[in-house]
């Protein structure tokens, strides 16, 4: 492994378990049968063993959003053309997309990145950090060079590294490419070693001949370029994107920094499966938020032993699942810090000794 990346990676510490072991108790405090707030007590939990705190708030929220091209559109696996990116990279800025006006809704900042979008554009409000006009068409060669895939999973490190800087308490983790869930999807079979029949949905929509043809490049590239399962760095750079790329790294970065970062559709997985596969000690600083609509969504949620919290049949991509999965996120704190337990609200809990004995409490 690159020495930069290998140590930035070192830099990830385990989840405090003295202080879950310490939340967990103090869950069975609090006025309520044991369990019967479910996956917000859990939560709050898993908050205590990123902070090292008992009680924690989330309340300045970024979503980061990756914005680049991919050269596999060339052949025909998308409906929509590559100026798209760069027009929905502007008005995300503007708070005109889906995922933006869900974060002005809920306060959440934004910063949106330029990895490599094709097309002109003038926004200075896009952070620069391209890798290059987007990636090569890998039905005919490698998407990028290994090192434009280092350059990319390290950029992705410095914006969250930027972030805790600037005191975030949350990362939400968003993306805009046009044929991103072809290379989402390639990435995916290559790391999984199941098939592109197994993992490639439709992603924003495309015919049965172009999804056939979707299907057939991308199982053609793995094919011939024989992608490392070993070394996400290299089925990033045979088959993957710059939005990717950077992704990943944002998700060892959140980790590196002891934030918690939250998960939103299809290529935000796959990009969450990269990084937990360079440094698994980064799935703990893991949140999902909702089930995508997308084929291989479940696999890769399954790949990481992360359970989903919304079924909202969402497929946008962008980011769009963080805002509400922070709105969870903050319920789960808001429990934790501001429920009465037993003693201060006066009850006798001793009728709950007999199910605090079973494995599970059936409400």
């Amino acid at each position: 492994m690159n020495k930069e990346l290998q140590d930035q990676i070192g830099r990830i510490g385990p989840l405090d378990k003295a202080e879950m072991e310490k939340a967990a108790a103090y869950q069975m405090k609090l006025a309520k049968p044991p369990g019967s707030l479910g996956k917000l007590e859990d939560i709050s939990i898993r908050l205590a063993g990123i902070t090292g705190k008992l009680c924690n708030t989330t309340d300045r929220k970024r979503i980061i959003v990756l914005c680049a091209d991919n050269g596999i559109v060339a052949e025909g696996v998308t409906c929509a053309p590559q100026s798209v990116t760069a027009a929905q990279a502007v008005n995300m800025t503007k708070n005109l997309t889906g995922m933006s006006v869900l974060a002005k809704h809920f306060n959440c900042e934004t910063v949106i990145v330029d990895m490599g979008i094709s097309c002109d554009y003038d926004c200075p409000e896009v952070l620069d950090r391209s890798l290059g006009k987007g990636t090569k068409d890998f039905a005919v060669e490698p998407a990028m060079t290994y090192e434009q895939a280092l350059k990319g999973i390290l950029t992705g490190i410095a914006l969250a590294d930027e972030a805790a800087r600037d005191g975030v308490d949350i990362i939400g983790t968003g993306e805009m490419g046009i044929g991103n869930t072809t290379t989402s999807s390639a990435i995916l079979a290559a790391l999984t070693g199941l098939t592109a029949e197994e993992v490639t949905g439709r992603g924003g929509g495309v015919n049965d001949e172009g999804f056939a043809r979707k299907k057939a490049v991308i199982a053609d590239a793995i094919r011939r370029f024989k992608p490392d399962r070993s070394d996400p760095v290299d089925v990033i750079a045979k088959v993957g994107g710059f939005d990717i790329a950077a992704m990943c790294g944002v998700f060892l970065g959140a980790a590196c920094n002891r934030i918690p970062v939250v998960i939103d559709g299809f290529i935000s997985i796959v990009s969450a499966l990269c990084a937990s596969r360079l440094a698994p000690l980064c799935t703990g600083y893991m949140f999902p938020s909702h089930v995508s609509y997308e084929k291989g969504y479940e696999v890769a949620a399954a790949e990481l032993k992360l359970d989903p919290w919304l079924l909202l049949d969402m497929r946008l991509g962008e980011g769009s699942g963080c805002p509400l999965a922070f709105m969870i996120v903050d319920a789960a704190c808001a429990v934790m810090n501001d429920m009465v337990t037993f003693d201060g609200g006066g009850i006798n809990d001793e009728y709950l000794d007999e199910i605090r004995d079973k494995d599970e409490w059936d409400g």
